[in-house]
């Protein structure tokens, strides 16, 4: 660990290209704004990109494989050498996996021009890359409990491939098992890693405010939580219109609200670090819970896949990127008004989008939706981008305290 934190130190190059978190996690928030406004004159029928997909399946494609796999990237090569105790990914290296993704969102872009495994390929690399790099850290580390998230990040890069080529055999794919995989895989890294990060930045934080009353440690219940969690999705992958996936999502989002709150949320009010991260995960299981009850034809599906895709998903990787970007570049793990501010934006986009579609597709709250959701992620990119580019600061984070 010595020399790991030797060779860091000693890297000479741009700030930027020192940790994985830094490029991916700027490029993902621009993004998040880009394709938004590049979504909201497609919805009106222009069409200012050269794309061969199918425009909700373009829109679909490049939130759940473009942003999230940006911010995917920055989380896994930042954490990886953290849990391997490895030299990271940086500088040149760095930058040429930041090429592929931006390869990838400039074949997305121009598709219509070219043939439709290229695009493929090209928007594959990445998550390709990604898989071999963890595999090999894990190999070397000999972190064997960190295995599954190769597993689901493998899972995840399989659901583009077949996104790629549903779309090319019978689009839209945005209605195919591929999206419904690619989600499950998304949704299960969230319940896996969110299982452990919250709790334990919730108890650090608890106990070092001498708090009575911490979080449930990680026990056969939540392994259960999982298995459960792991079934249900298989089958909203394989069988969504089933019977028996429908009531496995009623059961699976009541678990989950168990589970969140055995995390003492409600101790953690006046830190929205925190906070978001409990509310995000409880999206996680209002989205199974809405799931469930759009199978039985008591809410429209999207609205009930967006409280995943903006919700659980949009949230946690917002809080995620804010959390990190603090603890690794030596700033002190607390909220400002500002990052407040993006946090709430994201509440009110979510909660804009669901009675939109409760209210039949409302198109003034669904300005509101996706306006709020530009500004919380321009608000990131404003407020967050300084230090992500800039060299660590030199002071000593407050004990007790943990990094994301």
């Amino acid at each position: 660990m010595a020399g790991m934190a030797e060779k860091m130190r000693n890297f000479t190059g741009p700030a930027l290209f020192s940790h994985g978190f830094r490029p991916f996690f700027l490029l993902a928030a621009l993004w998040a704004v880009g394709a938004m406004l590049l979504w909201i004159p497609m919805m009106m029928g222009h069409e200012p990109l050269a794309i061969g997909f199918d425009l909700f399946s373009w829109h679909a494609h490049e939130f759940l494989f473009g942003y999230l796999g940006a911010v995917i990237a920055g989380f896994v090569l930042t954490a990886v050498p953290n849990w391997t105790g490895r030299l990271p990914v940086m500088g040149w290296p760095l930058a040429g996996l930041v090429g592929l993704w931006l390869a990838g969102r400039l074949a997305m872009a121009c598709s219509a021009h070219l043939p439709w495994l290229v695009t493929a390929l090209v928007d594959l690399s990445l998550t390709v890359a990604l898989v071999c790099f963890i595999a090999r850290e894990i190999w070397r580390g000999k972190n064997w409990r960190n295995l599954p998230v190769v597993g689901l990040i493998a899972l995840y890069g399989l659901a583009n491939a077949g996104f790629h080529v549903q779309e090319h055999i019978a689009s839209p794919a945005y209605e195919s098992w591929a999206m419904r995989l690619g989600l499950a895989a998304a949704l299960l890294l969230i319940a896996l890693i969110g299982g452990r990060i919250i709790p334990s930045f919730t108890r650090n934080w608890l106990a070092s405010r001498q708090s009575r009353v911490l979080p449930a440690p990680f026990g056969r219940a939540d392994a259960a939580i999982l298995g459960v969690t792991g079934l249900t999705l298989a089958g909203f992958v394989g069988w969504p219109e089933a019977t028996a996936t429908h009531l496995l999502m009623l059961l699976a989002g009541v678990l989950h609200l168990w589970r969140v709150l055995r995390w003492c949320g409600w101790q953690v009010r006046s830190e929205p670090l925190l906070w978001v991260l409990h509310k995000a995960y409880g999206l996680l299981a209002l989205g199974f819970l809405a799931e469930g009850v759009a199978g039985f034809g008591l809410m429209p599906v999207p609205t009930a896949r967006h409280i995943w895709l903006e919700g659980a998903i949009g949230l946690m990787t917002l809080a995620v990127m804010c959390r990190a970007t603090l603890g690794h570049t030596g700033r002190e793990l607390h909220a400002g008004p500002a990052t407040l501010a993006i946090f709430v934006a994201m509440l009110v986009s979510v909660t804009a989008r669901v009675v939109a579609g409760l209210a039949g597709n409302a198109t003034g709250l669904m300005h509101l939706s996706g306006g709020l959701w530009i500004m919380a992620f321009a608000g990131f990119a404003a407020i967050y981008g300084p230090a992500l580019i800039r060299p660590r600061l030199a002071k000593k984070q407050p004990s007790g305290t943990a990094r994301a």
